[in-house]
């Protein structure tokens, strides 16, 4: 199975295993679209394989996620 191109995200399998890497570390990896979207469909991927009876989710970088990142703007 070919590995998945992703915009903020790496996902790769070894085994029984899946990783997913969130992939943004110059922006301590916070969530933006895609990547909601992205990792909703790794996960999809890795519980279709059936060979996968692990995910693990991590981030690239120092920090694993800065959280959302927001506009800065309140309604």
């Amino acid at each position: 199975m070919p590995t998945p191109e992703f915009q903020t995200l790496l996902y790769s399998t070894a085994g029984p295993v899946a990783t997913i890497t969130l992939n943004r570390p110059e922006h301590l990896n916070t969530i933006v679209p895609p990547m909601p979207d992205e990792i909703e469909a790794a996960v999809g991927l890795a519980e279709r394989d059936q060979g996968i009876k692990v995910i693990v989710l991590r981030g690239a970088g120092r920090a694993f996620s800065g959280g959302y990142q927001g506009s800065g703007v309140v309604d």
